[in-house]
């Protein structure tokens, strides 16, 4: 008898410890992830919150248009150059800055915000280093997930149709 019981707490214990490794386990709604490249000697690492897609009106419905948007989920995206680049042909100066978008279905505003380290809500206009425009597009395929990439010439962001890239030397 007291065998059996023993045998019985053994199991249960051993269902409720996969049960929390699986479920520690599984993939985040919106996982991290980093986007990292070069371009013209400045090391460009975007750090950001990757949201899905799951069948939603993303661009003038999850996200709506003429408003500040903070780029990702979760903490504020951010984006960090080793070196003075031009964006679009606008100075910005080497450092970490958080990422916001104002979505626009011909065109956005890409702004780079001083004030890093906060919620992704949290968005303080007095502290925008630089706001430039991004000719918005349609991507030639679906991106469930947020997606940003580090290209040879610039930054691009993919979600769901939409697509929009910023000219980075």
């Amino acid at each position: 008898m007291k065998n059996m019981l023993i045998k019985k707490l053994g199991l249960v214990s051993l269902l409720l410890i996969s049960g929390s490794f699986l479920a520690f386990c599984q993939e985040k709604a919106s996982p991290p992830k980093t986007a990292e490249g070069t371009i013209n000697g400045a090391k460009i690492t975007v750090n950001y919150g990757s949201p899905s897609a799951k069948g939603r009106d993303i661009w003038g419905g999850l996200v709506p248009y003429d408003k500040v948007w903070r780029a990702g989920a979760n903490e504020a995206t951010t984006f960090e150059t080793s070196k003075d680049i031009k964006v679009e042909g606008k100075n910005l100066p080497a450092g970490k800055y958080s990422l916001f978008i104002i979505p626009n279905p011909n065109q956005s505003t890409l702004i780079f915000n001083k004030q890093t380290g906060q919620w992704g809500t949290q968005y303080d206009e007095s502290q925008d280093q630089l706001r430039v425009p991004v000719a918005g597009g349609e991507s030639s395929s679906y991106e469930e997930q947020l997606t940003y990439e580090v290209l040879s010439d610039g930054l691009e962001v993919r979600w769901a149709e939409g697509r929009g890239k910023v000219k980075i030397e």
